[in-house]
């Protein structure tokens, strides 16, 4: 069985930090995190802190000559992918497995039109409340990773991948339908995080506010509509599998738009509400939930001063 023994990181952010602790008490200096000058600067005078514990990472920027690495993992925001395949380009060969755990439905297809590589597969990560506030990380769970090929086959790289996880100790489960899982975590984006931005809300009120968790379903019911559309199929008990995993969450933890929103930095509304608009103009769907909640967060964008 192929055995993943080098990994490249590009993303430092609350999710990769925290898989990334992991994934270097496992590899030592054969785990790398790929970013700039300026940044790896910070990053190793300050060092990153993950639940207490401080990790120096392997730093390497995207100028620096290296063989491909066996794995890479993107862990940025979509916004940023882009530049982030750029930045890895020199670790990605045509036999490297990738991982993407971006949000979204797209990120697999965006990397696969710039890369031409038949080793991506489809990943995300689940109910994970890390947070990030300047280099310190802080969990109370990890959650875990979902993943697997879009055939939904046992592949030698789902199972190298596998491996990794296993000895890295990070929970993982190989996906029985990833476009159906991909579908439902887009469903739980689009839920909880845009109405947790746009109320400033950690976990908790929606764990004891029923009127704040209504707005997340009726937001997560019209990507219920529109996978039935697009032949993925999601249901209403795929929508009340999300409050068991929300109750289990730290009450004070808070999604990742959240913490954009609270850092002035630019969100993934494009992604979330502005792809649900833009399919349900693709399939003749209303979505007058997100389209009210796209207008709220750009505003709330325009507020800090953010361009489109």
């Amino acid at each position: 069985m192929r055995k993943i023994e080098t990994v490249s990181l590009v993303g430092l952010g609350a999710i990769g930090a925290a898989y990334g602790s992991k994934l270097h008490d496992l590899l030592k200096d054969s785990f790398r995190v790929v970013a700039d000058e300026k940044r790896i600067q910070r990053n190793e005078n300050e060092g990153i802190r993950v639940n207490e514990r401080v990790y120096h990472f392997n730093y390497m920027t995207p100028e620096a000559p290296t063989a491909p690495a066996d794995l890479v993992i993107f862990a940025v925001k979509n916004a940023e992918l882009p530049q982030a395949m750029e930045d890895i380009k020199r670790h990605v060969g045509p036999e490297t497995i990738i991982l993407s755990l971006l949000n979204g439905i797209s990120s697999e297809e965006v990397i696969y039109s710039v890369y031409q590589n038949d080793h991506i597969l489809f990943s995300m990560s689940v109910e994970i409340d890390a947070v990030r506030k300047n280099n310190e990380i802080q969990f109370s769970t990890l959650g875990r990773i979902e993943f697997g090929e879009r055939n939904n086959q046992l592949s030698p790289d789902v199972q190298a991948v596998q491996d990794l996880l296993e000895r890295a100790g990070i929970h993982y489960k190989i996906s029985e339908n990833i476009t159906h899982t991909m579908w439902w975590k887009f469903m739980i984006n689009v839920g909880i995080n845009q109405t947790s931005a746009v109320l400033k809300a950690p976990y908790g009120v929606f764990q004891s506010l029923p009127m704040a968790y209504e707005w997340v379903e009726s937001a997560m019911r019209e990507v219920v509509v529109l996978s039935q559309k697009a032949g993925v199929h999601l249901t209403e008990d795929d929508l009340k599998k999300f409050w068991p995993i929300l109750n289990n969450l730290s009450p004070q933890g808070k999604t990742s738009m959240l913490q954009d929103v609270e850092a002035g930095r630019k969100t993934e509304v494009e992604y979330f509400a502005g792809k649900v608009c833009e399919l349900g103009e693709k399939y003749g769907v209303p979505t007058p939930i997100n389209k009210e909640l796209y207008r709220m967060i750009r505003i709330i964008e325009g507020m800090a001063g953010l361009g489109k």
